[in-house]
């Protein structure tokens, strides 16, 4: 089972948000999809994410991953325990980004 760190909760909450006061409910479901299927990678493989998104070399942290799940990416922990601790959109701003 993959817990969500309340960070990952607070971003979760804040795209809905987001997507809701532009009336797109469509993105609601998107975002939705996209979680069910982060979760559904990750318990299967946990092992199998990305150190970090390819353009982003910098964001590499031990014991951290990465699955892109629709137009998301998707951080986790893999230990002691598996914890998604980051989710942002694709073209999110990220620091240090070209």
């Amino acid at each position: 089972m993959v817990d969500f760190s309340p960070r990952a909760l607070r971003q979760i909450d804040e795209l809905r948000e987001h997507y809701d006061r532009q009336e797109r409910y469509e993105a609601t479901d998107a975002l939705e999809a996209a979680l069910a299927e982060a979760v559904r990678k990750i318990e299967a493989n946990p092992a199998s994410g990305l150190p970090a998104p390819r353009p982003y070399p910098q964001l590499v942290r031990p014991g951290r991953a990465r699955v892109k799940a629709g137009r998301y990416w998707v951080a986790y922990r893999t230990a002691p325990r598996l914890i998604i601790a980051a989710v942002f959109f694709e073209t999110s701003n990220i620091p240090g980004r070209l």
